[in-house]
């Protein structure tokens, strides 16, 4: 084969430099973001032990805020309620009866129809005094009289009295103000853990905190569920995100708050979310399956909410995020 003219070399050497220059210097397109769809678990649980008495849902099942999930028996804490609020009314009682006067009604009656008949008769003995006193007075009656006189209404006196402060002590109240302030003190201790109570009621039957869809269920009726065991697992609609990596190169113009644009399969076009957290601290590119360019550069943690709207895309959905 003849060889090639030197000048016919020097061409083909500096295309080749040309090309390789090119291809070096030309722009690369943008890759895009890749991620994951991230739901942040609910784990329902009750706050104390027992035998599942129901379970309202089973797995995969959609529920609204407020549905109920589950039930323990209550038999026990129903039991606990009842005796609470017997306690209650008998703090009650104890504190009304304190209240009370210390005589009954019809007692109280009978010392003021005494009141009268002592007033009647001071009113009588005052009488005679006064006329007996004029007597005297003019010498028709002697000192003995108007002494008797004197002493049978100062004794009519000291008889209406002595009715009158028997009225006043049957009105008293049966305890003192530091025995009626510790039984009132007493029914609001006694309240107090009937509303504990009724919360604890409230605890064993446990409501859907959210709008989302059952993820697990971890006991069947009849079992015996532990105290704070999770009995139910719910993924909220409103707490799913999407996780992705953005290049360090591109993070400065991302912000909490700002919309992007992501696209998945099944999706039915692009659709939008809202940054919800940066990391603040870069990190090596994770593997592969997140991002297929740049291995060695540093890249930034993205969170970005989904908006409750719309179908809710299933944990661990793959998504790409396209840069705006």
């Amino acid at each position: 084969m003849p060889a090639l003219p030197k000048p016919l070399i020097g061409v083909v050497v500096l295309s080749a430099i040309g090309a390789a220059i090119w291809y070096t210097a030309r722009p690369t397109p943008q890759a895009n973001w890749l991620g994951y769809v991230e739901a942040e678990t609910l784990y329902v649980a009750a706050p104390v032990s027992g035998r599942l008495a129901s379970r309202a849902v089973d797995r995969g099942a959609i529920v609204s805020a407020g549905a109920p999930l589950f039930s323990l028996d209550p038999e026990s804490t129903d039991a606990d309620t009842a005796r609470v609020a017997a306690q209650v009314a008998a703090a009650q009682a104890q504190v009304g009866d304190l209240a009370q006067s210390r005589q009954r009604a019809p007692e109280i009656a009978i010392s003021r129809a005494a009141e009268a008949q002592a007033a009647a008769q001071l009113t009588k003995a005052q009488n005679d005094f006064v006329r007996i006193s004029a007597l005297a007075s003019r010498g028709f009656a002697s000192r003995a009289q108007l002494d008797a006189a004197r002493a049978a209404r100062d004794a009519a006196a000291a008889a209406r009295a002595q009715t009158r402060a028997q009225i006043a002590s049957g009105e008293l109240s049966a305890g003192r103000g530091k025995q009626i302030a510790a039984a009132q003190a007493g029914v609001s201790e006694a309240e107090a853990a009937l509303r504990g109570q009724r919360q604890r009621r409230r605890e064993i039957a446990p409501v859907a905190p959210a709008d989302g869809v059952v993820e697990q269920t971890y006991y069947s009726p009849g079992e015996w569920v532990p105290a704070n065991a999770p009995v139910v697992s719910v993924l909220p609609d409103q707490k799913r995100k999407l996780r992705f990596y953005v290049p360090q190169d591109r993070i400065a113009a991302l912000r909490p708050g700002k919309a992007i644009r992501f696209a998945c399969d099944g999706c039915g076009g692009s659709r939008e979310a809202r940054i919800s957290y940066i990391s603040p601290r870069a990190e090596f590119t994770p593997p592969v399956i997140y991002s297929e360019h740049a291995r060695a550069k540093l890249v930034f943690l993205v969170e970005a909410l989904l908006p409750a709207q719309g179908p809710a895309l299933p944990p661990g959905l793959p998504v790409e995020v396209i840069p705006l």
